[in-house]
């Protein structure tokens, strides 16, 4: 799995980007204006539990793996207090590798 980094700053950094103090010196054009990402979300079930990360972090994992090869670009982990306590949820932001057959 590769971790690819978001936004515009990290997509120059690793294009040609300020290296040891040089500006960066291609033009703004060479930046994307736009790109696709995929993306699942999923919960803890509702109910006594559901503030667990690591039970989170563990279905958000087995399902990166189910995807098979994916480039994770993002992991956000969002919380809303119940009566139970904080309903953990994640949402995982990733490519698949035809999704660079475009560039």
């Amino acid at each position: 799995m590769v971790v690819r980094p978001l936004g515009a700053a990290a997509w120059q950094a690793g294009h040609g980007g300020a290296v040891r103090g040089r500006p960066y010196d291609q033009s703004v054009t060479d930046i994307p204006t736009h790109w696709t990402v995929r993306h699942f979300s999923q919960a803890n079930p509702f109910g006594p539990g559901c503030d667990s990360v690591p039970a989170l972090l563990r279905r958000l994992a087995d399902s990166v793996e189910d995807l098979g090869p994916v480039e994770v670009q993002d992991v956000v982990i969002s919380s809303e207090m119940t009566e139970h306590g904080a309903w953990r949820s994640g949402t995982v932001y990733f490519h698949l590798p035809e999704d660079d057959e475009d560039d």
